[in-house]
């Protein structure tokens, strides 16, 4: 397994290769580091597609599924994300899920599913607004990561 820092100052690390055998996973992780709260993302290209599990907090868990599918738009692959969401009550990741899947659909033209569960017992607002600003750096992150691949 290779570790590459992708920027020291912004709490992004890239994780290479963390199947042995395998080219088409990779471990992409997010970070705060003044609350030490982070988002890790398991990213995996499957045939032209792509699959992405992100977790954090205590206990990360499926509490939404995002399903992004290319169509034709102004995009900057030439695509926009049409997506469908199914969320397991009572959780709220989709603002955690979407931004990540629409980012990769939309920039790349790939069909993308992301999962996400982020738990922390006792959060209060301000530690939801963290994880909803790590939302927004995974997107960008892994929409990096995955250009870098190309």
């Amino acid at each position: 397994m290779r570790a590459t820092t992708l920027s020291s100052t912004s709490g992004i690390e890239d994780d290479d290769d963390v199947s042995s055998n395998s080219d088409h996973h990779h471990l992409v992780r997010v970070s705060d580091e003044a609350s030490g709260r982070s988002l890790t993302a398991w990213v995996s290209e499957v045939g032209n597609d792509v699959v992405v599990a992100v977790g954090g907090g205590d206990q990360p868990h499926v509490g939404c599924v995002v399903l992004a599918v290319p169509t034709p738009g102004r995009g900057k692959s030439g695509f926009s994300p049409t997506t469908s969401v199914v969320t397991i009550p009572p959780h709220k990741e989709e603002p955690i899920a979407r931004p990540v899947a629409e980012a990769v659909c939309g920039r790349f033209g790939r069909v993308t599913v992301v999962t996400a569960g982020v738990h922390e017992d006792g959060i209060d607002r301000a530690g939801i607004e963290i994880f909803l600003r790590l939302a927004e750096k995974l997107a960008d992150a892994v929409v990096a990561h995955l250009g870098g691949r190309s």
